[in-house]
This record gives C-alpha cells, sequence and structure tokens, in this order.
C-alpha cells in the first residue's frame, strides 16, 4: 500500500495545494512566503524521510499566522490521511535532536486522540518573517489535524533559531519511528483499534 495524500485547502485567508509520501526519500518543496515556516516545514519532512511538496499563497499583507496555522493544519491532514486505518505500524515514536546549545526531545503516539502538550520557550518576538508565538503553534496544529498526541519538550537552548529547529528535528525523527510499518495485519492496541 502506498501511503499518499494529496489535500488542496482553500479558505478567504490561505490557498494551499500539497502532496504527501509517508514512504519517501526526503524530497521536499516548501513555498509559503515566509521562509523561517519553509525553513522548518523542510527540516520536518527531509527527516522524517517524507517526500513533501506544499505551497501557500496566503494573506501575508495581515501577518503570518494563518499561513503557518494552515499549513500546518494541511499537512496534518496529509499525515493522517496516508496512515489510512493506521493498521501495521509502530504506533509510537520518540527522539532526541540537538542543534548546536539547543536540544529538544519529542514523544509521539499516532493513536486518534489528537493532544499536543509543546514547551518551546523562545525569547524574541521573531525569526525572519515568523512570529515566535506560531512556532509552537504550527507544531500543535499538526498534531490535533494529524490526530496524533505529541509532547515537545525543549530540554536546553539560548539560541532561538536552534531551539525551533531542534524541536522540529526532533518532532520529524518521533515521526519517522511512528510511521515505520511492523508488517502486522493488525492495529497496535489492546482496543484492536486506534
Amino acid at each position: 500500500m502506498t501511503r499518499i495524500a494529496t489535500i488542496a485547502r482553500k479558505t478567504k485567508e490561505t490557498e494551499i495545494a500539497l502532496s504527501l509520501k509517508l514512504d519517501g526519500a526526503g524530497k521536499v518543496t516548501v513555498s509559503t512566503g515566509v521562509g523561517f515556516l519553509d525553513h522548518m516545514l523542510t527540516a520536518l519532512a527531509t527527516h522524517a524521510g517524507f517526500d513533501l511538496d506544499l505551497s501557500c499563497k496566503g494573506d501575508l499583507e495581515v501577518d503570518d499566522h494563518h499561513t503557518a496555522e494552515d499549513c500546518a493544519i494541511a499537512l496534518g491532514q496529509a499525515i493522517d490521511e496516508a496512515l489510512g486505518d493506521r493498521r501495521g505500524i509502530v504506533r509510537f515514536g520518540s527522539a532526541y535532536a540537538p542543534l548546536d546549545e539547543a536540544l529538544a526531545r519529542a514523544v509521539i503516539d499516532l493513536v486518534t486522540r489528537p493532544h499536543a502538550t509543546v514547551n518551546l520557550p523562545l525569547n524574541y518576538d521573531r525569526i525572519g518573517g515568523l512570529a515566535c508565538e506560531n512556532i509552537p503553534h504550527v507544531l500543535t496544529s499538526l498534531a490535533i489535524s494529524g490526530r496524533f498526541c505529541l509532547h515537545m519538550d525543549l530540554l536546553r537552548g539560548d539560541n532561538d533559531h536552534h531551539k525551533a529547529e531542534a524541536a522540529f528535528k526532533a518532532t520529524a525523527l518521533a515521526l519517522r519511528q511512528a510511521v515505520g510499518r511492523t508488517g502486522a495485519a493488525g492495529a497496535p492496541s489492546t482496543k484492536g483499534v486506534l
């Protein structure tokens, strides 16, 4: 089974076209008009081993919030769709990712009860064109729309760019683990379904 998804999301605030292949080679093209968001989504897909093509035209004349949020929602929806009934997946994933002085930990459960606890304290208002308040919001929106549980904790760090990138890379590595295939026919759950 090929685990792919295509999402077209159009609102009054954004227009997004996205294609995702979970079992990819990390071939990534992201264009949102917000450079640091492109950088984070590229890091996420690359280190998760996903093939991702995402383009977004958003109302950047207002601010970057709708673009950041809607890209995360669309990517989460694509992950959910590509996973299908989630039979035969590893389900759980956990990873640490360092970036120089920064260290982040992400733990994921691909159960279909969405939850996100994101502990990512940042010091500045913006990194490039992305408001720092939107960085943890992207991770939260990704987990909620992807219907999975994410716990992401920044363990240490000084530089905001390093902290954010470590968080996205840790999330990516945990996702890569969790979406892996076991070859089992059923769902990895005592309930029999996820």
